[in-house]
């Protein structure tokens, strides 16, 4: 992917500490950057950085919209809550940073020093002191531009072909074999996931009564495209599968390792799912699309707003106001700003009825149009 010249500038400008010729140079651009993790990001900083707290906080919202759960942008919310001082939001959010990336160091360091400094007037002192900026995000580093990492690869590549032949010709090594090929091998699940001998031997199982009656073939077929639509990342096609299959007459071993398969699938973003399902696929038959994540437009009504919560109806396909797809409960277990009277996108988990007839959405993120 090229670099983008302008938020590279960007990125240079914020290092270079000069923080206001960034939110001059991004801000009139944003209709230009749409759902632009990247930008909001940056902006927030900006804003952060220049001790304009309101502005931080509006543009680390739009960034955490497009990536619920990125580490960074959870720093910057738990900081401006800490200087609030909201110290119990701001633990929450540290502990959910570690929970995504443990070994990062600004959450550490951010717990200990709410520990030390646990009382309201001690903890006071210690922002007002000025150490606060020492637990802002960090600002990202300048990338490199395609011409200057061509040159760099191309000079390692160069000096290690000639040590290497230099070690052949003194007979210091000899030539390698050439591994067999294996797509994406690095995703955690696929080891644990693979099918033994047993499994394919009896795939299904005889008796009993099941929503899906598959055959043999059909098991291990939709199992093994499962796996493969996983190596992509295109986890929500994977699911339904599994789906079919955890609800079908195959092996209880397979179905243990559907389930295994399924718990190391990603919660994704705005930007990152890559598999749109439509929502009159998925009232046909819910069950199929347990779990899946899904990005449907419309408009809220019955608006509850809670403490630790926000419900409303979800008029789906309502955004125009001229067609109405169907109407579902919609919860956030979290709070979130929703104006009724405007077009919203949602990105959130189907979770189907009891009776597999009917369909909820649990809300991850809101984009709500302008």
């Amino acid at each position: 992917m090229p670099l983008d010249p302008v938020l590279t500038k960007a990125i240079r400008l914020l290092r270079q500490k000069k923080f206001w010729e960034v939110i001059h140079l991004l801000e009139p651009k944003i209709p230009l950057y749409y759902r632009s993790f990247r930008c909001y990001y940056l902006l927030g900083l900006a804003h952060l950085y220049s001790n304009s707290f309101g502005g931080a906080l509006d543009y680390f919202k739009s960034a955490r919209d497009v990536k619920m759960r990125e580490p960074n942008v959870l720093l910057g919310f738990a900081v401006l809550y800490l200087r609030r001082g909201e110290t119990d939001r701001a633990v929450d959010l540290y502990l959910e940073v570690q929970d995504v990336d443990e070994k990062n160091r600004i959450a550490r360091k951010a717990l200990k020093v709410i520990r030390r400094h646990s009382r309201t007037d001690t903890m006071s002192e210690w922002i007002d002191s000025g150490r606060l900026p020492e637990l802002y995000p960090p600002i990202p580093t300048v990338p490199f531009s395609p011409k200057s990492v061509l040159l760099a690869t191309a000079w390692m590549l160069g000096a290690a072909f000639t040590v290497f032949c230099v070690l052949v010709a003194v007979k210091a090594v000899k030539l390698p074999f050439r591994l067999p090929f294996q797509a994406n091998p690095d995703r955690n699940g696929l080891v644990s996931s693979v099918l033994d001998l047993g499994d394919r031997r009896e795939p299904v199982q005889t008796g009993g009564a099941y929503r899906y009656i598959l055959t043999r073939a059909q098991v291990l077929n939709d199992y093994e495209k499962a796996r493969g639509l996983f190596t992509t990342y295109n986890d929500e096609k994977a699911k339904v599968l599994l789906n079919r299959i955890l609800e079908s007459n195959a092996a209880d071993s397979i179905k243990t390792k559907a389930t295994i398969l399924l718990s190391y699938m990603d919660v994704p973003g705005f930007d990152t799912l890559k598999d749109r399902i439509p929502f009159s696929d998925v009232v046909k038959d819910p069950l199929l699309y347990r779990d899946c994540y899904v990005i449907w437009q419309g408009m809220a009504t019955n608006l509850v707003v809670e403490e630790n919560g926000t419900l409303f109806d979800f008029l789906v396909g309502y955004d125009t106001r001229s067609k109405l797809e169907g109407i579902i409960p919609a919860r956030f277990n979290f709070s979130v700003a929703v104006n009724p009277e405007k077009p919203l996108e949602i990105l959130g988990k189907i979770i189907p009825t009891e009776d597999g007839k009917d369909v909820n959405i649990e809300g991850v993120a809101v984009h709500q149009r302008p």
